[in-house]
């Protein structure tokens, strides 16, 4: 059994994570709510090191990241577990159900099954990737080695230190943001507000390509001025960032009423007054969908579902105006 990342001995045998701001202090034999770490005689250890739950090809835009590689595909893979508890959680049959049947794997196999699909290279998505820290930063090792890219879509509820250890070796990342008030994330995700945001600043000084994602549930997080610091606060990041708005369909133990296209449209309106970014999710309408140039309008990359086409060549700058583009093309 591999042994743990970030943790240190207690008295009597008890061990305390140091990996999230959870901050479990763990008996012997008992497992942390993340499902993912527990204490073995003393030791803490990855439960679910070199074993996945799924795996995929998807669209890069699934992630979604609409501004790095459009078009590309890239192998997209998952283990058990998370360490917040989102009453909304999409996939809560792997992220909160502890009876999960998994797949070995290796470091090695991912990066092979990459290189042989074409793919653009490995994203740790699904469930929460920052838990099964030791195996993401083990593969994105070897993925870096092989030339292949690495990304995550996480909920960015991790400590600073084991965060400054995995970023040089992460290319990219979609974060999602739930909400500004720390209320929601104390009573809908069990959590907390700034480490989250403190997770964004240092992706961004770390110069990881970041998009964020906010999931707009109808009288949780979509009052106006909630989505107003929203968008102060990624404007005050670098207003550059593409934003996400995706619709929230009632699924595990959050009964709310979905989102409809003019929730989205009314959080896009707010968010375009700073923001010259900002894209619409998990709903059927062609606004909010392709990258437009903010100053000349001219398209930049068309996309029908997850499908993207690249309407513009690979340079930095609009072709249109000569406008920089904050974009990574292939």
């Amino acid at each position: 059994m591999t042994t743990a990342a970030h943790w240190h001995a207690l008295e009597t045998a008890q061990v305390a994570c140091d990996l999230c701001p959870v901050d479990c202090h763990l008996r012997p034999g008992q497992t942390g709510p993340c499902g993912t770490r527990a204490n073995e005689n003393g030791v803490m250890v990855p439960l679910h090191y070199g074993r996945i739950v799924s795996s995929a090809v998807d669209p890069i835009e699934k992630k979604p990241l609409y501004h790095f590689h459009p078009g590309r595909s890239i192998l997209s893979v998952a283990a058990p577990g998370c360490n917040l508890h989102c009453l909304f959680c999409q996939n809560w049959s792997i992220s909160q159900e502890r009876t999960v049947t998994t797949v070995p794997v290796t470091p090695d196999d991912l990066v092979a099954q990459a290189q042989a699909l074409g793919s653009l290279g490995i994203a740790f998505t699904y469930s929460e990737p920052l838990v099964w820290f030791e195996f993401v930063r083990d593969t994105a090792e070897a993925a870096r080695a092989a030339g292949l890219k690495n990304v995550l879509v996480t909920n960015g509820y991790l400590n600073p230190e084991p965060l400054a250890e995995l970023l040089p070796l992460i290319d990219a990342a979609n974060i999602d943001l739930k909400s500004m008030d720390d209320g929601f994330y104390r009573d809908v995700c069990r959590a907390s507000l700034d480490p989250v945001l403190h997770t964004i600043r240092q992706a961004k000084a770390a110069g990881v390509h970041l998009e964020l994602t906010n999931l707009v549930i109808p009288g949780y997080n979509d009052r106006a001025d909630q989505i107003g610091r929203l968008v102060d606060f990624v404007a005050d990041l670098d207003p550059e960032t593409p934003l996400h708005f995706s619709a929230y369909r009632p699924a595990w133990k959050l009964k709310a009423r979905p989102t409809t296209v003019d929730d989205l449209l009314r959080a896009r309106a707010i968010a375009e007054r700073k923001l010259p970014w900002v894209y619409l999710g998990n709903v059927v309408t062609d606004q909010g969908r392709d990258s437009q140039c903010p100053d000349c309008s001219q398209l930049l990359v068309r996309r029908a579902g997850y499908r993207a086409e690249v309407k513009t060549g690979a340079g930095p700058q609009c072709e249109g105006c000569g406008r920089k583009l904050p974009f990574i093309l292939t």
